[in-house]
């Protein structure tokens, strides 16, 4: 695995021992990630989000906005349900995270579809058809 792209987390502690330093942004990524999924889970009753995996947040080091990644079992028409679903209740979950969080600002949220999944499909697909193509051997 190339960590040449975090070098900058990387941090020394006083036996100069190296140790990645995560910064607030990505915990704070963590704890939106869980508290989102919980929202969507007990607090939404929206059926255009009733499949909804929350599968990732990347929060700007300025703490201001909230990347916020899904996916959703389904085709492109549930897709667009669940997102439709989703920008309807942002103002309810960035609302329900104030007082989960504890923060006196809670970051802005966007919401979009993570697409990884349906390339790790797609790559097994093409393996699969590789193995064929070459007798299973």
């Amino acid at each position: 695995m190339d960590i040449s792209p975090h070098l900058h987390d990387l941090a020394f502690t006083k036996d100069n021992t190296m140790k990645l330093s995560y910064k607030r942004a990505d915990r704070l990524g963590e704890l939106i990630q869980i508290e989102v999924s919980d929202i969507i889970l007990r607090k939404i009753k929206d059926p255009r989000i009733s499949l909804v995996t929350i599968t990732g947040v990347d929060v700007s080091d300025d703490l201001g906005m909230a990347r916020i990644y899904f996916s959703v079992m389904g085709d492109e028409k549930q897709r667009q349900k669940a997102m439709d679903g989703l920008k309807s209740a942002t103002g309810f979950i960035k609302k329900s995270l104030g007082p989960r969080l504890e923060l006196r600002h809670v970051p802005d949220i966007e919401f979009y579809y993570d697409r990884s999944f349906e390339y790790g499909e797609r790559i097994d697909k093409l393996l699969g058809e590789i193995k064929e193509d070459h007798g299973d051997s």
